[in-house]
């Protein structure tokens, strides 16, 4: 196969996709309205009654100010010039919309127009890599534990350390490649953090020392960290907005990072002596993300996100990728220079050619660590309540999460000993350890894919919360069972199984539910704090779990399900339910 490499100094045209633009005039014919079967000629209602239904609170921002939802349905009187400048410009309450935002919501029709196909199909794909690495890495790296421990004289405590190297690097890379990737583009960012990782992975497997070790995990960690801001920014991007659910169905690849995880590491570790299973693991896992790197930067032509275009004053480029996407689609499109200029009330021949600083990008990243920012998430009592609600369920799982699963292979090990005195009688074979931890990953699987059933049943015990209380309190439930009853290695493999399949509809719905609930004016600031939140107590918990007291097998997992429990108590309190809302 022929290995192409888009992204060195290729500029998109227009040209290079002839055939795919309508006049204007026939964008009704190609449009979503079109698809979904409404009449070509109905005119969009407008009336006040329309308007005043499900009216949020006073003082609560409509998603509607900032993200049209009436652009989604249009009929063919309303595609043109005149028609197209009042719905970008409607929800407007204040100020004035910006040109950037009036063009942007521009492209958002045109690609809803698109429609999905195969161009956002394979995006799914190699989107859904980013998530297949981050779980396939800090899996990994909780899977080398014992091998460490054995190889390096370092104790089963300390050596949870690793842990934390790894969720530092995490830590660095979430925030560096989200804020790089609004400043050197997301191509460039979402090609190179799969190389980072593969890189620094496959070092890691020539470390020879512990020290060595725990540095390579976390300059690995600077890449993976990456994955999910940076892929999930582009992925949403292109998106049409009446498929953005699918932004929820990435999560499905996570566990499956861990199932391969696991299984490479029941065969290297368990067949290999101690210095050598453990090395071949992580080269093997390494190899994996470096395929994965070459296929996203060598097979696939990768769009640059048309947004990132618009902002960098690269108006041109960006309607050739909407033009790149319909050709890709085997659609059509009426988006054109001129439609958007003369939409945006700029004339063509005096247009200049404006970009947003990298001075402005890095305040506007910066800008949800501001209280101003912040502050309009608590404007009214119920958002506020249910955003303190959100973010403690984030910071109490993000502590409580690794505190049982990043160092669950140790725990495995001990076969429901304790580690006691005693440890010798159930102590599991490396074997078993592996092969029961092979299992677990297996049935952890369709979590992710009940939860994306459960979250729009119309059970009043279902929904986004009934869903997201009830796979929480079993999560904490069955960690305490762990404990208590947990005595054989069968046992345990049972109890981690049930923990395992909540534990992913937990977070397959809490990753979707988190979004829903703040408003479109400040739903960035309220997940990307939440998003802070979860890492930095995940990198807390592998120093907790190395200074408990006795031998460490017990404590944690008390700390872990007390944890949960709490995050249960504070998903039951949350006073919204999105469910049946339409998303933007």
């Amino acid at each position: 196969m022929r290995f192409r490499f888009p992204g060195l100094g290729r500029q998109e045209s227009v040209h290079d996709y002839v055939g795919v633009l309508v006049p204007l005039e026939e964008a009704h014919l190609h449009s979503h309205s079109a698809r979904s079967g409404r009449c070509e000629f109905e005119e969009a209602t407008s009336s006040s009654d329309d308007l005043d239904i499900d009216e949020p609170e006073a003082g609560l921002p409509k998603d509607g100010d900032n993200e049209d939802t009436g652009m989604l349905q249009m009929s063919a009187a309303e595609y043109t010039i005149e028609g197209l400048r009042r719905e970008v410009r409607k929800g407007q309450k204040r100020g004035q919309w910006s040109e950037y935002e009036l063009k942007s919501k521009l492209i958002n029709k045109a690609i809803q127009d698109i429609g999905m196909g195969r161009y956002n199909w394979q995006l799914f794909v190699l989107c859904g890599f980013g998530w297949f690495a981050d779980n396939l890495w800090m899996q990994g790296v909780s899977l080398t534990l014992p091998s460490l421990s054995g190889e390096f004289g370092v104790s089963e405590k300390q050596v949870r350390y690793t842990t934390s190297s790894l969720f530092a690097g995490l830590c660095i890379g979430s925030f560096t490649w989200g804020l790089g990737s609004d400043i050197i583009g997301r191509r460039i960012a979402f090609n190179v953090t799969l190389l980072i990782t593969s890189i620094f992975g496959i070092w890691a497997a020539y470390a020879s020392s512990w020290t060595s070790v725990c540095f390579l995990f976390a300059c690995m960690g600077t890449g993976v960290g990456g994955n999910l801001p940076v892929d999930g920014a582009l992925f949403l991007e292109i998106l049409p907005d009446s498929s953005s659910a699918l932004l929820t169905l990435l999560s499905v690849w996570w566990p499956v990072g861990q199932l391969v995880s696991s299984i490479f590491a029941w065969y290297f570790i368990t067949n290999w002596p101690v210095e050598e299973g453990w090395r071949h693991f992580v080269m093997t896992i390494g190899l994996i993300t470096f395929v994965m790197f070459l296929i996203r930067f060598g097979i696939f032509h990768l769009f640059e996100s048309p947004k990132y275009l618009l902002s960098q004053g690269r108006q041109s480029e960006a309607v050739a990728v909407v033009h790149g996407i319909a050709y890709r689609n085997g659609k059509k499109t009426w988006l054109t220079e001129e439609i958007m200029d003369a939409v945006a009330d700029v004339e063509a021949t005096e247009r200049i050619r404006t970009r947003i600083s990298t001075a402005n990008i890095i305040k506007q990243n910066l800008m949800f660590f501001s209280f101003g920012h912040i502050w309009p998430l608590f404007q009214n009592r119920k958002l506020g309540i249910a955003t303190l609600l959100m973010w403690f369920c984030w910071s109490t799982i993000g502590l409580g999460y690794p505190l049982f699963n990043a160092f669950l292979p140790q725990y495995l090990s001990h076969g429901g000993s304790g580690g006691g005195d005693e440890s010798m009688i159930n102590d599991t074979t490396p074997s078993e350890t592996y092969r029961n931890y092979a299992i677990i990953s297996v049935v952890g699987v369709p979590g992710s894919l009940l939860a994306a059933y459960t979250v729009d049943h119309k059970s009043p015990f279902l929904g986004r919360k009934g869903t997201l209380a009830i796979s929480t309190l079993v999560s904490a439930l069955f960690l305490f069972f762990f404990v208590a009853f947990g005595t054989t290695p069968n046992s345990q493999l049972f109890f981690t199984c049930v923990e395992a399949f909540c534990q992913n509809i937990m977070y397959g719905v809490l990753y979707a539910f988190t979004p829903e609930i703040f408003p479109a004016p400040v739903r960035g600031a309220g997940t990307g704090v939440a998003s802070f939140l979860n890492r930095v107590t995940g990198l807390v918990a592998p120093v907790l779990a190395a200074n408990v007291p006795g031998d460490g097998t017990t404590t944690p997992i008390y700390m872990s399900a007390f944890l949960i429990l709490a995050a249960f108590v504070g998903m039951v309190l949350i006073p919204i339910e999105t469910r049946g809302r339409q998303r933007l």
